[in-house]
């Protein structure tokens, strides 16, 4: 269990940090360095729902069948919502060649050659957490697993286990959240579809409009509602927007509906009503809340699809299809009964998620003080209904919608009990300690508030934010980014964000940071650095000098080498800043204060790139005047060596305020303790020097040992698990004699006899054993 949530740490680390959101072409997707062995290979992509992940895959397909891709000779696609549907028992052979495709002839040969040719195959799996909800996932315990009969899953298990088509390239499509590598030990490729930016929303909705009457009129529309517009960062949703702005633009209206909610009641209302006679309103009506019933239960199971002869009647199977709310798929005949069985899937996840809430209005069975339940920001012990995860938010938007005229035309309920649930509502949000959610959870009650549209729960919110409210590690997608600001907004308070490790995109932390509220900010120093030049070229030098002035980077701490590469681009930003930000008369005093207020920088590279990047870091540390703090210690040991310190004894002069240098575990010898000792005195403000855990041994101890009476500043010496013998060790002692303001001489060395060590303690009181 732990070494799982140890791999998932992994996942969110490495995916947030030190990566630079790039296009990906589709053929680089196979593109695995340092892979040449016979083993199964493990890609998954990820993303939210809606994100494109399954025109993705179709797209690959399309590829492969026009002569991309001549690695693999086939290639396999399972819809995992649709194939983990039935219970029965399959073999290998069953999978390829009846669920995907069925040769006319020569199935047996096809199969032995595919056996005997794994690494020419590619087994695609759309929706992977389709196949794995709450479950543990079986293993696979066939004796021969290419032939026996087993389930899909342990189908699945065997396949990456590596017992069956050992040597094939699987790849797996999932939504973030869901635990893939619970069930995938090794990955050897992850990828994250990220959404359209702003340039490519506008582009999407350009060309869906395009020769149309309305086309111009169009994107203005939706870039007026800046809430629907940040939701087109989804592919799925700017479809949905866009059919919506059609629709309203047909029938002459000149605005587009303000939340979510109000969004898919007219989408619904859209579909049914024009072909609605008052004869079909009623049984419209109880067919969409069968519907609604079947949308909740299934996603309470992870699912969206199921057998069509499990559906309630005819008349709601029909309801669904007409109007486009499920699309039908055929079961492939299973080879020894040649059955065929049809089932029935939602055409969306958001309509699922629209009904899903529509069905925790209407159904009576779940009374008003049982719904806050079905919200996502409960207590921590509570576990929050992931899966749908869009269902809070409708639900709290429908629940302030049950008097508007398309709610009622989609209901025959009574109002009362409605009225009623909104005041449960109500009372639990104003119970809440909103300043102690975690930031996923606020973020959640802030998209169910904004949907509310309710000024009074708006500013009720907006008052209860903690002043310091920190997203660090959370991803800040664009209607995220959109609810925040607008709440923030409304607030009196000032607030200081971390957007760290975020991945909000441009616009959004250029909302964010230009909010007069907003009183500093952190954020990804290359983001940063781009905002300021993206706000040079505008022009926009108001904003600029704010965002400057607002930033901050203390303490920093330096993981990658793009850390370094972007903290020396924000040194080479401070000059060029001088020009447009400040006046002529004042330009040769400008400083970037996040620069100037630097106090802590810690650096952690790691032995690998540790002495390259420490050799870049060297040649902008002069820039930070107020440096107090410097910290090579790091767990991975950075081992910067004496080359190292020598190229840092080069700057002391320049370090005024330093305090602290943390030198530990760097590899430094005699060669480097000299390079340093000769250069220590320029360190004026130093007041403790470590360096446990290195290489010194007498000499270099005897060249500390000079300049300690010069380093008047200095109260903490740290050299124990060096190599010093009892020589050095006297040296250091003579030394401290003359050193009244030191207050603490940690030297336990294993190289120093015990009774020598005991010895010089009891001469001086300040050596620490």
């Amino acid at each position: 269990k732990n070494s799982v949530k140890a791999m998932e740490k992994e996942l969110v680390t490495c995916s947030l940090q030190g990566k630079e959101k790039a296009v990906l072409k589709r053929s680089q997707i196979f593109q695995i360095l340092g892979r040449k062995d016979l083993d199964t290979k493990v890609i998954v992509v990820l993303g939210k729902a809606g994100m494109g992940k399954s025109i993705l895959v179709q797209k690959i397909c399309q590829d492969w069948s026009n002569g991309e891709f001549p690695q693999f000779e086939f290639v396999f696609w399972f819809d995992c919502k649709q194939i983990s549907l039935p219970e029965k028992r399959y073999s290998l052979k069953d999978l390829l060649l009846e669920f995907f495709i069925k040769p006319q002839e020569g199935s047996k040969e096809i199969f032995e050659y595919i056996l005997q040719n794994p690494a020419k195959v590619l087994l695609v799996f759309d929706g992977f957490e389709g196949l794995h909800d709450h479950e543990n996932s079986p293993r696979c315990s066939a004796s021969q697993p290419e032939k026996d009969l087993c389930s899909i899953k342990e189908l699945l298990s065997g396949l990456i286990q590596k017992k069956i088509l050992s040597g094939c390239t699987l790849l797996l499509t999932a939504r973030p959240k869901d635990k893939v590598y619970q069930y995938v030990s090794k990955v050897d490729k992850t990828i994250e579809i990220v959404g359209f930016s702003p340039q490519q929303r506008e582009l999407y909705i350009t060309k869906y409009f395009e020769g149309l009457p309305c086309c111009d009129n169009a994107l203005k529309l939706i870039k007026e509602c800046e809430y629907l517009f940040s939701h087109c960062y989804s592919p799925v949703m700017c479809r949905f927007v866009c059919f919506l702005c059609e629709t309203v633009l047909e029938m002459g209206d000149e605005s587009l509906p303000s939340t979510l909610t109000t969004v898919f009641l007219k989408f619904v209302q859209q579909k049914i009503i024009p072909m609605q006679t008052d004869v079909t309103a009623m049984q419209n009506q109880e067919s969409l809340a069968t519907l609604a019933r079947i949308a909740w239960y299934l996603g309470e199971k992870h699912q969206s699809a199921m057998k069509s002869d499990l559906l309630p009647s005819k008349e709601v199977k029909e309801f669904a299809l007409k109007y486009g709310f499920f699309l039908p798929f055929a079961f492939p005949r299973h080879s020894d009964s040649g059955e065929e069985e049809f089932g029935s899937t939602f055409s969306d996840f958001v309509i699922q998620n629209f009904l899903g809430a529509l069905h925790l209005m209407l159904a009576e069975e779940i009374k008003d003080k049982s719904l806050t339940k079905y919200l996502s920001f409960p207590s921590k012990k509570k576990k929050p209904y992931n899966w749908l995860d869009l269902v809070p938010r409708f639900l709290a938007g429908l629940l302030f919608l049950q008097d508007d005229p398309y709610f009622c035309s989609l209901s025959n309920k009574d109002v009362k009990q409605s009225t009623k649930k909104q005041k449960t509502l109500l009372k639990y949000i104003r119970r809440l300690q909103i300043n102690e959610l975690c930031p996923e959870r606020l973020l959640e009650l802030l998209h169910c508030i904004y949907e509310t549209q309710s000024n009074y729960l708006l500013q009720h919110v907006a008052l209860r934010l903690k002043p310091d409210l920190s997203f660090l590690g959370v991803v800040l997608t664009p209607p995220d980014v959109h609810v925040l600001h607008s709440i923030l907004k409304k607030s009196r308070k000032e607030f200081s964000l971390d957007l760290r490790n975020s991945s909000i995109d441009m616009q959004g932390l250029k909302d964010l940071a230009g909010l007069k509220n907003v009183a500093s900010f952190r954020a990804s120093l290359s983001d940063t650095v781009k905002l300021w030049k993206s706000l040079e070229q505008t022009k926009d030098y108001e904003l600029l000098r704010a965002s400057i002035e607002k930033f901050v980077l203390d303490p920093f701490k330096a993981k990658t080498m793009k850390d370094i590469t972007d903290l020396s681009d924000l040194v080479e930003m401070q000059e060029k800043m001088i020009n447009c930000v400040q006046d002529a008369s004042d330009c040769s005093s400008f400083e970037i204060p996040a620069i100037k207020n630097l106090r802590k920088l810690e650096f952690a590279l790691g032995p690998v790139c540790g002495l390259q990047g420490f050799l870049k870091l060297v040649e902008i540390l002069a820039a930070f005047p107020s440096l107090q703090h410097l910290d090579l210690d790091a767990l991975s040991e950075n081992g910067i060596g004496d080359e190292g310190a020598e190229s840092l004894s080069e700057v002391f002069p320049t370090l005024k305020s330093l305090e602290t240098l943390n030198l530990s575990q760097n590899k430094i010898t005699d060669v480097g303790a000299e390079k340093l000792a000769t250069a220590l005195p320029f360190l004026s403000s130093l007041k403790t020097l470590s360096l446990y855990n290195n290489s010194i041994c007498d000499f270099g101890a005897e060249n500390l040992a000079k300049v300690l009476p010069a380093m008047a500043s200095l109260r903490v010496l740290d050299v124990q698990y060096n190599k010093i013998t009892g020589v050095g060790a006297q040296q250091l002692t003579d030394s401290l004699r003359k050193c009244p303001h030191i207050k603490n001489l940690v030297m336990w060395n294993p190289t120093i006899p015990y009774g020598v060590l005991e010895h010089l303690q009891q001469l001086d009181s300040r050596i620490s054993v």
